[in-house]
């Protein structure tokens, strides 16, 4: 949980860019993340020099040389604004910025350095600059939790960024999934469409709340470390992000992969996680030569949503299982695809689960209605019963401003969950209830909720009509008395 002065803090940075000309959100957050990540290498190197003087040795992870050593944070933090701008602006000796060795540091650095080719530097004055390096500096980032609060504050900020929201999936949505499928020590996770890397982050925060007892083992330290979390990202800025997001909370090597996971260049990618957690983009549409051809033998269809769930088919081990956010139509669309999409997961494979949440939860930047699918993947059927909710509140208000109510489903929703055996009599005017496969398959593979929920109308009794019309007949003689009397007073 952030505290108030860590979001004070966030709140200066923030205002120290919009007032130094940055505006645009992901702007800002890159260019913290770039200051933030040259803060940590610095950090990094001092702790291997801390550890190189107790032992007596060498160095053995050299990120800056000696003659570097006006690149590090701990140097330049300390020099006027003009010379620190000059650092980061007019390259040194050996041809090297403060930004550009930022860019080149390599393997040293983990995964986020890999990403940096593409990295701009937009901080345009000196004044800037060492405003928001000191406001940096004065954070204490020794706590992953301090760290990981102080990003997940910055990156909320997204959604004041319009169209950039999209990158931004509710925070207790996505915790509502990870502990609704409950990762496995021995999973292999991976969101194809990472974003900001909030699945892959909030599964590691699981892992670390719930199974303390894991990470004194060393294979498992090193499983979560090295294979646990995998991403699949096509936006530059994203992708950078997602890495910094990763690491402040504690998760230095995770695999992420730039590119688009509908394309050729991922066919490889089979079989190969026991967990995804998603939430892919609505909307798009691609070519067919533009995707890779076993996805298209599950789904023939241009749509992303309906790709991305054939991706998920084909990405996922037997046995593995999936949680993604869906559009509605999803659920009902008529079209040969929505239908083909359908039955593979009812008929082939096993279909746990479908909540239905209501069109306010991703306000304000965006109004549609949403699902979340639970479904496992087997290769042989398996779909005995699917369970349905009904969500009509996630304790804020469905409008734009998104304020905490008392309304609150998610709780009973988890709850319900992992206690279906106790679903079986529930009714269908009730929140949630199970549908059996054969209605389902009768329905034409339709998985909208309105298909199947019943809905109890209360009877009115009324007065026989002869007692109606007498009354009409009165109130009329009542309104003609009343406006002679108002004619008679008119004179």
């Amino acid at each position: 949980m952030i505290t108030g002065e860590l979001k004070a803090q966030v709140d200066k940075i923030w205002d120290a860019f919009w007032t130094g000309g940055i505006s645009n959100p992901l702007s800002v957050i890159e260019q913290f993340t770039y200051l933030l990540f040259i803060r940590r290498l610095d950090e990094t190197q001092l702790r291997e020099e801390k550890k190189a003087n107790l032992v007596g040795t060498p160095v053995k992870k050299i990120i800056f040389t000696e003659a570097q050593n006006g690149l590090r944070w701990n140097v330049f933090k300390k020099k006027d604004p003009e010379t620190m701008f000059e650092l980061f602006t007019k390259p040194m000796t050996d041809g090297m910025t403060v930004f550009d060795h930022m860019k080149q540091v390599g393997d040293t650095a983990g995964v986020f350095a890999e990403f940096m080719s593409q990295a701009t530097f937009i901080i345009a004055t000196p004044r800037l600059l060492d405003q928001v390096v000191q406001l940096i500096d004065a954070i204490n980032m020794e706590d992953r939790d301090t760290k990981g609060d102080l990003y997940e504050y910055m990156l909320s900020k997204i959604a004041s960024a319009g169209t950039n929201g999209q990158f931004r999936t509710p925070r207790h949505i996505i915790k509502l999934m990870v502990d609704m499928v409950q990762p496995k020590k021995e999973d292999t996770i991976c969101d194809p469409s990472a974003g900001t890397s909030g699945f892959l982050v909030a599964a590691g925060e699981y892992y670390r709340n719930n199974h303390k007892d894991w990470f004194l083992e060393k294979d498992f330290r090193d499983h979560f470390q090295n294979e646990l979390f995998n991403g699949l990202e096509i936006d530059n800025t994203m992708i950078r992000i997602g890495a910094m997001n990763l690491q402040l909370h504690g998760i230095e090597n995770p695999n992420l992969r730039k590119g688009d996971a509908l394309s050729e260049t991922m066919g490889h990618l089979r079989d190969s996680y026991s967990l995804i957690l998603a939430n892919p983009p609505f909307k798009g549409s691609l070519d067919y030569d533009a995707v890779e051809k076993t996805v298209l033998e599950t789904v023939k269809s241009k749509k992303t949503e309906l790709l991305f769930l054939g991706l998920m088919l084909r990405m996922l081990t037997i046995g593995g299982r999936c949680a993604v956010i869906v559009p509605d139509g999803v659920l009902f669309g008529s079209s040969k695809a929505h239908k083909q999409i359908r039955k593979e997961l009812i008929a082939n494979h096993k279909l746990d689960a479908v909540i239905s949440m209501p069109s306010g939860v991703f306000k304000p930047y965006a109004g549609v209605s949403t699902a979340i699918l639970f479904f496992t993947k087997t290769g042989t059927g398996g779909t005995d019963t699917v369970w349905f909710y009904n969500m009509e509140a996630d304790g804020f208000s469905l409008d734009d401003k998104r304020n905490p109510i008392k309304d609150n489903d998610l709780p009973d929703i988890l709850h319900r969950y992992h206690h279906r055996d106790e679903e079986t009599n529930r009714k269908r005017t009730e929140k949630s209830f199970l549908v059996p496969f054969s209605e389902i398959e009768a329905n034409d593979w339709d998985l909208s909720i309105n298909r199947y929920k019943e809905i109890v109308y209360e009877e009115i009794e009324y007065a026989p009509p002869g007692e109606i019309i007498k009354e009409i007949e009165q109130l009329d003689q009542e309104r003609n008395q009343a406006l002679e009397e108002l004619k008679m007073l008119l004179g």
